[in-house]
Protein backbone atom coordinates (compact mmCIF):
# COMPACT_ATOMS: atom_id res chain seq x y z
CA UNK A 1 0.00 0.00 0.00
CA UNK A 2 2.95 2.51 1.20
CA UNK A 3 4.69 1.81 -2.04
CA UNK A 4 1.77 2.49 -4.61
CA UNK A 5 0.42 5.35 -2.61
CA UNK A 6 0.39 8.76 -3.95
CA UNK A 7 2.90 11.50 -2.66
CA UNK A 8 2.96 15.13 -2.55
CA UNK A 9 5.55 17.14 -4.15
CA UNK A 10 8.11 19.18 -2.08
CA UNK A 11 5.97 22.36 -2.37
CA UNK A 12 2.55 20.64 -2.24
CA UNK A 13 3.35 19.04 1.47
CA UNK A 14 3.83 23.15 2.36
CA UNK A 15 0.66 24.56 0.71
CA UNK A 16 -1.65 21.38 0.69
CA UNK A 17 -1.22 21.35 4.55
CA UNK A 18 -1.36 24.63 5.36
CA UNK A 19 -4.55 24.81 2.82
CA UNK A 20 -6.00 22.83 5.38
CA UNK A 21 -5.38 24.67 8.47
CA UNK A 22 -6.12 28.09 7.26
CA UNK A 23 -10.17 28.95 6.82
CA UNK A 24 -12.20 30.58 8.37
CA UNK A 25 -10.40 30.04 11.49
CA UNK A 26 -7.88 32.89 10.45
CA UNK A 27 -10.04 35.15 8.93
CA UNK A 28 -12.81 35.15 10.76
CA UNK A 29 -12.18 33.58 14.22
CA UNK A 30 -8.93 34.89 14.83
CA UNK A 31 -10.18 38.97 14.52
CA UNK A 32 -12.81 39.05 16.52
CA UNK A 33 -11.08 36.45 18.96
CA UNK A 34 -8.29 39.39 18.65
CA UNK A 35 -10.34 42.50 19.29
CA UNK A 36 -12.38 40.06 22.25
CA UNK A 37 -9.29 39.59 24.34
CA UNK A 38 -6.86 42.49 23.98
CA UNK A 39 -5.33 43.03 20.71
CA UNK A 40 -2.00 42.67 20.89
CA UNK A 41 -1.22 40.51 23.63
CA UNK A 42 -3.66 37.86 22.71
CA UNK A 43 -1.68 37.56 19.29
CA UNK A 44 1.51 36.90 21.03
CA UNK A 45 0.33 34.26 23.65
CA UNK A 46 -1.54 32.83 20.69
CA UNK A 47 2.12 32.34 18.58
CA UNK A 48 3.31 31.24 22.14
CA UNK A 49 0.57 28.23 22.25
CA UNK A 50 1.05 27.13 18.69
CA UNK A 51 4.43 26.67 19.33
CA UNK A 52 3.72 25.21 23.02
CA UNK A 53 1.00 23.12 21.72
CA UNK A 54 0.29 23.32 18.01
CA UNK A 55 4.15 22.43 16.68
CA UNK A 56 4.19 19.09 18.84
CA UNK A 57 0.54 18.49 18.14
CA UNK A 58 1.10 18.70 14.29
CA UNK A 59 4.13 16.31 14.15
CA UNK A 60 2.34 13.92 16.30
CA UNK A 61 0.08 13.33 13.55
CA UNK A 62 2.21 13.68 10.65
CA UNK A 63 4.21 10.70 12.38
CA UNK A 64 0.86 8.88 12.38
CA UNK A 65 -0.05 9.38 8.70
CA UNK A 66 3.09 8.89 7.03
CA UNK A 67 4.23 6.12 9.32
CA UNK A 68 0.81 4.54 8.19
CA UNK A 69 0.39 5.60 4.81
CA UNK A 70 -3.24 5.11 4.73
CA UNK A 71 -6.57 6.93 5.84
CA UNK A 72 -6.99 7.60 9.00
CA UNK A 73 -8.58 4.84 10.36
CA UNK A 74 -6.31 2.11 9.22
CA UNK A 75 -2.80 4.67 10.12
CA UNK A 76 -3.79 4.68 13.60
CA UNK A 77 -4.51 1.04 13.86
CA UNK A 78 -0.93 0.53 12.25
CA UNK A 79 0.67 2.38 15.08
CA UNK A 80 -0.87 0.31 18.05
CA UNK A 81 -3.95 -2.15 17.87
CA UNK A 82 -6.52 -0.24 20.00
CA UNK A 83 -5.44 3.31 18.05
CA UNK A 84 -7.69 2.88 15.23
CA UNK A 85 -10.82 3.96 17.01
CA UNK A 86 -9.23 7.86 16.86
CA UNK A 87 -8.78 7.55 13.68
CA UNK A 88 -12.62 6.42 13.04
CA UNK A 89 -13.60 9.27 15.39
CA UNK A 90 -11.40 11.27 12.84
CA UNK A 91 -13.10 10.58 10.32
CA UNK A 92 -16.48 10.94 11.83
CA UNK A 93 -15.03 14.21 13.28
CA UNK A 94 -14.44 15.73 9.62
CA UNK A 95 -17.57 14.82 7.67
CA UNK A 96 -19.69 16.18 10.75
CA UNK A 97 -17.49 19.56 10.61
CA UNK A 98 -17.50 19.20 6.21
CA UNK A 99 -21.16 19.59 6.79
CA UNK A 100 -21.83 22.46 9.16
CA UNK A 101 -18.92 24.07 7.79
CA UNK A 102 -20.20 24.12 4.18
CA UNK A 103 -23.34 26.18 5.69
CA UNK A 104 -20.90 29.14 6.62
CA UNK A 105 -18.97 28.65 3.39
CA UNK A 106 -22.23 28.77 1.12
CA UNK A 107 -22.57 32.37 3.04
CA UNK A 108 -19.55 33.43 1.79
CA UNK A 109 -20.51 32.37 -1.93
CA UNK A 110 -23.83 34.40 -1.39
CA UNK A 111 -22.38 37.30 -0.17
CA UNK A 112 -19.55 37.02 -2.55
CA UNK A 113 -22.45 37.07 -5.77
CA UNK A 114 -24.52 39.95 -3.43
CA UNK A 115 -21.32 42.02 -3.69
CA UNK A 116 -20.72 41.59 -7.27
CA UNK A 117 -24.33 42.31 -7.75
CA UNK A 118 -24.48 45.48 -5.13
CA UNK A 119 -27.20 44.53 -3.46
CA UNK A 120 -25.60 44.62 -0.40
CA UNK A 121 -25.53 48.42 -0.36
CA UNK A 122 -26.71 50.02 2.40
CA UNK A 123 -26.96 51.79 5.52
CA UNK A 124 -26.47 48.95 8.52
CA UNK A 125 -29.83 48.60 9.73
CA UNK A 126 -30.19 47.21 5.87
CA UNK A 127 -27.54 44.98 6.11
CA UNK A 128 -28.26 43.11 9.10
CA UNK A 129 -31.74 42.87 7.69
CA UNK A 130 -30.08 41.61 4.52
CA UNK A 131 -28.69 38.70 6.72
CA UNK A 132 -31.71 37.82 8.89
CA UNK A 133 -33.61 37.79 5.56
CA UNK A 134 -31.27 35.43 3.59
CA UNK A 135 -30.27 32.89 6.71
CA UNK A 136 -33.72 32.06 7.47
CA UNK A 137 -34.46 31.25 3.34
CA UNK A 138 -36.07 27.56 3.37
CA UNK A 139 -33.84 27.17 0.13
CA UNK A 140 -30.64 29.51 -0.68
CA UNK A 141 -28.55 28.80 2.18
CA UNK A 142 -28.64 25.50 2.19
CA UNK A 143 -28.61 25.68 -1.97
CA UNK A 144 -25.23 27.39 -1.45
CA UNK A 145 -24.11 25.03 1.36
CA UNK A 146 -24.53 21.89 -1.17
CA UNK A 147 -23.25 23.75 -4.37
CA UNK A 148 -19.91 24.36 -1.70
CA UNK A 149 -19.67 20.63 -0.70
CA UNK A 150 -20.00 19.71 -4.76
CA UNK A 151 -17.36 22.21 -5.79
CA UNK A 152 -15.15 20.51 -3.14
CA UNK A 153 -16.23 16.99 -4.72
CA UNK A 154 -14.93 18.46 -7.66
CA UNK A 155 -11.41 18.75 -6.66
CA UNK A 156 -11.15 15.65 -4.66
CA UNK A 157 -12.05 13.44 -7.61
CA UNK A 158 -9.27 14.42 -9.35
CA UNK A 159 -7.23 12.86 -6.83
CA UNK A 160 -4.16 13.74 -4.84
CA UNK A 161 -1.62 15.62 -7.54
CA UNK A 162 -4.07 16.19 -9.77
CA UNK A 163 -6.80 17.64 -7.42
CA UNK A 164 -5.39 18.39 -3.89
CA UNK A 165 -2.05 19.80 -4.76
CA UNK A 166 -2.84 21.25 -7.36
CA UNK A 167 -5.91 23.37 -6.28
CA UNK A 168 -3.36 24.16 -3.49
CA UNK A 169 -1.13 25.27 -5.71
CA UNK A 170 -3.49 28.07 -7.47
CA UNK A 171 -5.42 28.81 -3.84
CA UNK A 172 -3.34 29.77 -1.68
CA UNK A 173 -0.91 32.12 -3.50
CA UNK A 174 -4.04 33.85 -4.54
CA UNK A 175 -5.48 33.81 -1.11
CA UNK A 176 -2.23 35.92 0.38
CA UNK A 177 -2.58 38.01 -3.23
CA UNK A 178 -6.04 39.09 -1.96
CA UNK A 179 -4.86 39.24 1.49
CA UNK A 180 -1.58 42.19 0.49
CA UNK A 181 -3.69 44.31 -1.64
CA UNK A 182 -7.07 44.26 1.05
CA UNK A 183 -4.74 45.14 3.89
CA UNK A 184 -2.77 47.92 1.61
CA UNK A 185 -6.27 49.13 1.07
CA UNK A 186 -7.58 49.10 4.45
CA UNK A 187 -4.09 50.70 6.00
CA UNK A 188 -4.17 53.57 3.39
CA UNK A 189 -7.48 54.93 4.70
CA UNK A 190 -7.91 57.87 7.36
CA UNK A 191 -7.07 57.07 11.27
CA UNK A 192 -5.93 53.01 10.47
CA UNK A 193 -2.96 53.35 12.27
CA UNK A 194 -5.15 52.97 15.45
CA UNK A 195 -5.89 49.78 14.18
CA UNK A 196 -2.89 48.92 13.63
CA UNK A 197 -1.78 49.99 17.16
CA UNK A 198 -4.28 47.43 18.53
CA UNK A 199 -2.39 45.42 16.79
CA UNK A 200 0.53 45.63 17.17
CA UNK A 201 0.65 47.53 20.40
CA UNK A 202 0.40 45.27 23.58
CA UNK A 203 -1.87 45.69 26.62
CA UNK A 204 -1.02 43.36 29.20
CA UNK A 205 -3.88 45.25 31.64
CA UNK A 206 -6.28 43.15 29.64
CA UNK A 207 -4.73 39.64 29.61
CA UNK A 208 -6.14 37.14 32.04
CA UNK A 209 -6.28 33.72 32.52
CA UNK A 210 -9.22 33.59 30.03
CA UNK A 211 -7.29 35.19 27.47
CA UNK A 212 -4.49 32.23 28.05
CA UNK A 213 -7.17 29.60 27.60
CA UNK A 214 -8.77 31.05 24.64
CA UNK A 215 -5.54 31.83 22.63
CA UNK A 216 -5.05 27.83 23.57
CA UNK A 217 -8.15 27.18 22.19
CA UNK A 218 -7.53 29.27 18.80
CA UNK A 219 -4.21 27.44 18.40
CA UNK A 220 -5.99 24.17 18.66
CA UNK A 221 -8.65 24.51 16.03
CA UNK A 222 -6.98 27.03 13.78
CA UNK A 223 -4.28 24.29 12.69
CA UNK A 224 -7.28 21.47 12.89
CA UNK A 225 -5.76 19.56 15.60
CA UNK A 226 -7.66 16.18 16.63
CA UNK A 227 -9.70 16.27 13.27
CA UNK A 228 -7.34 13.20 11.35
CA UNK A 229 -6.52 16.09 8.47
CA UNK A 230 -3.16 16.45 9.04
CA UNK A 231 -2.68 12.52 9.97
CA UNK A 232 -4.48 11.81 6.03
CA UNK A 233 -2.74 14.51 4.13
CA UNK A 234 0.77 13.23 5.60
CA UNK A 235 -0.29 9.89 4.25
CA UNK A 236 0.98 11.52 1.47
CA UNK A 237 4.23 12.54 2.49
CA UNK A 238 7.51 10.86 1.21
CA UNK A 239 10.45 9.58 3.15
CA UNK A 240 12.39 12.64 2.60
CA UNK A 241 9.89 15.13 4.13
CA UNK A 242 11.31 17.09 6.87
CA UNK A 243 7.92 16.68 9.69
CA UNK A 244 9.53 18.83 12.32
CA UNK A 245 10.62 21.50 9.33
CA UNK A 246 7.17 21.00 7.53
CA UNK A 247 5.47 22.12 10.96
CA UNK A 248 7.06 24.95 11.41
CA UNK A 249 6.60 26.30 8.20
CA UNK A 250 2.69 25.03 8.32
CA UNK A 251 2.11 26.85 11.57
CA UNK A 252 3.87 29.98 10.94
CA UNK A 253 2.17 30.34 7.30
CA UNK A 254 -0.71 30.20 9.97
CA UNK A 255 0.41 33.05 12.05
CA UNK A 256 1.18 34.81 9.37
CA UNK A 257 -2.08 34.56 7.45
CA UNK A 258 -4.23 35.21 10.79
CA UNK A 259 -1.81 38.38 11.54
CA UNK A 260 -3.32 39.79 7.95
CA UNK A 261 -6.51 38.85 8.60
CA UNK A 262 -6.05 41.60 11.30
CA UNK A 263 -4.60 44.10 9.54
CA UNK A 264 -7.15 44.12 6.79
CA UNK A 265 -9.62 44.08 9.10
CA UNK A 266 -8.85 46.51 12.25
CA UNK A 267 -7.17 49.71 10.50
CA UNK A 268 -10.63 49.88 8.25
CA UNK A 269 -13.46 49.13 11.55
CA UNK A 270 -10.77 52.18 13.26
CA UNK A 271 -11.24 54.37 10.16
CA UNK A 272 -14.92 54.28 10.35
CA UNK A 273 -15.85 54.21 14.29
CA UNK A 274 -16.20 49.93 14.77
CA UNK A 275 -15.16 48.60 17.95
CA UNK A 276 -12.49 45.87 17.40
CA UNK A 277 -14.60 43.12 19.31
CA UNK A 278 -17.68 43.18 16.96
CA UNK A 279 -17.82 39.83 17.43
CA UNK A 280 -18.84 36.33 15.23
CA UNK A 281 -21.50 38.71 13.50
CA UNK A 282 -18.38 40.55 11.84
CA UNK A 283 -18.02 39.12 8.33
CA UNK A 284 -21.67 39.00 7.54
CA UNK A 285 -23.34 41.88 9.38
CA UNK A 286 -20.26 44.71 10.78
CA UNK A 287 -17.96 44.58 7.85
CA UNK A 288 -20.13 45.26 4.56
CA UNK A 289 -21.24 48.41 6.24
CA UNK A 290 -17.48 48.92 7.12
CA UNK A 291 -16.34 48.49 3.85
CA UNK A 292 -18.96 50.72 2.78
CA UNK A 293 -18.19 53.84 4.76
CA UNK A 294 -14.27 53.20 4.43
CA UNK A 295 -14.75 53.81 0.92
CA UNK A 296 -17.48 56.03 0.27
CA UNK A 297 -15.27 59.28 -0.85
CA UNK A 298 -14.18 56.28 -3.87
CA UNK A 299 -17.61 54.00 -4.13
CA UNK A 300 -15.75 52.17 -7.07
CA UNK A 301 -12.91 51.08 -4.91
CA UNK A 302 -15.46 50.04 -1.53
CA UNK A 303 -17.34 48.18 -3.97
CA UNK A 304 -14.02 46.32 -5.52
CA UNK A 305 -13.03 45.31 -1.96
CA UNK A 306 -16.16 43.99 -0.82
CA UNK A 307 -15.98 41.61 -3.65
CA UNK A 308 -12.36 40.86 -3.42
CA UNK A 309 -12.75 39.79 0.72
CA UNK A 310 -15.71 37.67 0.09
CA UNK A 311 -13.94 36.14 -2.79
CA UNK A 312 -10.93 35.74 -0.32
CA UNK A 313 -13.39 33.89 2.77
CA UNK A 314 -14.48 31.62 -0.21
CA UNK A 315 -11.20 30.30 -0.92
CA UNK A 316 -10.07 29.81 2.42
CA UNK A 317 -13.03 27.77 2.98
CA UNK A 318 -12.37 26.03 0.07
CA UNK A 319 -8.77 25.17 1.23
CA UNK A 320 -10.06 23.39 4.56
CA UNK A 321 -13.36 21.39 3.20
CA UNK A 322 -10.96 20.39 0.25
CA UNK A 323 -9.13 18.98 3.50
CA UNK A 324 -12.19 17.84 5.82
CA UNK A 325 -13.60 15.70 2.50
CA UNK A 326 -10.38 14.11 1.79
CA UNK A 327 -10.66 12.20 5.19
CA UNK A 328 -13.54 10.47 4.55
CA UNK A 329 -12.77 9.91 0.77
CA UNK A 330 -9.09 8.05 2.03
CA UNK A 331 -11.66 5.92 4.30
CA UNK A 332 -14.03 4.96 2.54
CA UNK A 333 -11.85 4.16 -0.71
CA UNK A 334 -9.25 2.04 0.94
CA UNK A 335 -11.26 0.25 3.52
CA UNK A 336 -14.16 -0.30 1.44
CA UNK A 337 -12.25 -0.97 -1.83
CA UNK A 338 -14.34 1.61 -4.02
CA UNK A 339 -13.04 3.89 -6.58
CA UNK A 340 -11.82 7.51 -6.09
CA UNK A 341 -15.12 8.67 -7.77
CA UNK A 342 -17.44 6.70 -5.59
CA UNK A 343 -15.37 6.87 -2.35
CA UNK A 344 -15.94 10.88 -2.65
CA UNK A 345 -19.81 10.98 -3.48
CA UNK A 346 -20.69 8.73 0.04
CA UNK A 347 -19.10 11.48 1.50
CA UNK A 348 -20.32 14.28 -0.17
CA UNK A 349 -24.05 13.26 -0.36
CA UNK A 350 -23.71 12.51 3.36
CA UNK A 351 -21.90 15.26 4.21
CA UNK A 352 -24.95 17.83 2.16
CA UNK A 353 -27.24 16.01 3.82
CA UNK A 354 -25.61 17.06 7.35
CA UNK A 355 -25.47 20.77 5.90
CA UNK A 356 -28.72 20.89 4.71
CA UNK A 357 -30.13 20.22 7.84
CA UNK A 358 -27.96 22.61 10.21
CA UNK A 359 -28.53 25.40 7.41
CA UNK A 360 -32.21 24.72 8.02
CA UNK A 361 -32.24 24.33 12.13
CA UNK A 362 -30.52 28.10 11.81
CA UNK A 363 -32.95 29.31 8.92
CA UNK A 364 -36.19 28.33 8.15
CA UNK A 365 -36.68 25.37 10.88
CA UNK A 366 -35.74 27.23 14.43
CA UNK A 367 -37.61 24.10 15.52
CA UNK A 368 -34.81 21.62 14.50
CA UNK A 369 -32.96 21.25 17.90
CA UNK A 370 -30.73 18.63 20.05
CA UNK A 371 -30.54 18.81 22.92
CA UNK A 372 -31.55 22.22 23.50
CA UNK A 373 -29.44 23.49 20.65
CA UNK A 374 -30.19 23.50 16.89
CA UNK A 375 -28.95 20.64 14.84
CA UNK A 376 -25.75 23.44 13.55
CA UNK A 377 -24.72 24.56 17.30
CA UNK A 378 -24.55 20.99 18.14
CA UNK A 379 -22.73 19.52 15.68
CA UNK A 380 -20.39 22.66 16.39
CA UNK A 381 -20.56 22.33 19.91
CA UNK A 382 -20.10 18.68 19.89
CA UNK A 383 -16.67 18.43 17.67
CA UNK A 384 -15.51 21.70 19.21
CA UNK A 385 -16.01 20.71 22.78
CA UNK A 386 -15.46 17.24 22.80
CA UNK A 387 -14.26 15.16 19.85
CA UNK A 388 -11.82 17.27 18.84
CA UNK A 389 -9.76 17.80 22.29
CA UNK A 390 -10.21 14.08 22.85
CA UNK A 391 -8.52 13.05 19.42
CA UNK A 392 -5.70 15.66 19.78
CA UNK A 393 -5.53 13.84 23.70
CA UNK A 394 -5.13 10.49 22.68
CA UNK A 395 -3.01 11.29 19.96
CA UNK A 396 -0.22 12.69 22.09
CA UNK A 397 -0.83 9.79 24.47
CA UNK A 398 -0.20 7.62 21.87
CA UNK A 399 3.09 8.62 20.19
CA UNK A 400 4.37 9.99 23.87
CA UNK A 401 3.49 6.44 25.51
CA UNK A 402 1.92 3.79 23.72
CA UNK A 403 4.37 3.84 20.31
CA UNK A 404 8.02 2.21 20.38
CA UNK A 405 10.06 5.08 20.92
CA UNK A 406 12.00 3.87 17.79
CA UNK A 407 9.39 3.75 15.44
CA UNK A 408 8.54 7.77 17.05
CA UNK A 409 11.97 8.24 16.72
CA UNK A 410 12.88 7.08 12.99
CA UNK A 411 9.91 8.68 12.05
CA UNK A 412 11.20 12.07 13.61
CA UNK A 413 14.32 11.87 11.99
CA UNK A 414 13.83 10.70 9.06
CA UNK A 415 15.55 6.71 10.26
CA UNK A 416 18.76 8.87 11.05
CA UNK A 417 19.18 11.23 8.03
CA UNK A 418 18.44 14.21 9.88
CA UNK A 419 19.61 15.55 13.28
CA UNK A 420 17.52 14.65 16.65
CA UNK A 421 18.25 18.54 18.39
CA UNK A 422 14.80 18.84 19.16
CA UNK A 423 13.76 15.41 19.67
CA UNK A 424 13.94 14.96 23.63
CA UNK A 425 12.29 18.86 23.57
CA UNK A 426 9.38 18.04 21.56
CA UNK A 427 9.10 14.26 23.47
CA UNK A 428 8.41 16.29 26.61
CA UNK A 429 6.02 18.76 25.36
CA UNK A 430 4.02 16.03 23.96
CA UNK A 431 4.33 13.97 27.06
CA UNK A 432 3.62 16.21 29.83
CA UNK A 433 2.71 19.77 27.98
CA UNK A 434 0.29 19.31 25.27
CA UNK A 435 -1.61 17.12 26.86
CA UNK A 436 -2.36 19.55 30.27
CA UNK A 437 -3.12 22.31 27.54
CA UNK A 438 -6.03 20.00 25.72
CA UNK A 439 -7.29 19.46 29.52
CA UNK A 440 -7.08 22.82 30.01
CA UNK A 441 -8.90 23.80 26.56
CA UNK A 442 -11.56 21.01 27.47
CA UNK A 443 -12.19 21.92 31.07
CA UNK A 444 -12.64 25.85 29.60
CA UNK A 445 -14.92 24.75 27.20
CA UNK A 446 -17.23 22.93 29.40
CA UNK A 447 -17.24 26.16 31.91
CA UNK A 448 -15.06 24.45 34.81
CA UNK A 449 -12.37 26.86 34.05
Amino acid sequence: MADNRANFGKIGVILATAGSAVGLGNIWRFPFMTGQNGGAAFILIYIACVFILGIPGMICEFIVGRHGASNAARAYQRMTSHGGIIGYMGVFTAMIILGFYSVVAGWCLQYLTASIGGHIHGDAAFVKDYFASFSSDASKPALWAIGFVVITHLVITQGVRNGIEKASKLLMPTLFILLIIIVVASCMLPNAIEGVKFLFMPDFSKVTGNVFLEALGQAFFSLSLGTACLCTYASYFSKKTNLFKSAVQIASIDCIIAILAGLMIFPAAASVGVQPDSGPSLIFITLPNVFQQAFAGIPAVGYIISILFYALLALAALTSTISMHEIGTAFFQEELRFSRSKAAMIVTIACSLIAVVCSLSVGACPDLKVLGLSVMDFCDSLTAQYLLPVGAFLTCLLIGWAVPQKVVRDEFTNWGTLPSTYYKGWLFLVRYVSPICIIAIFAHQMGFL
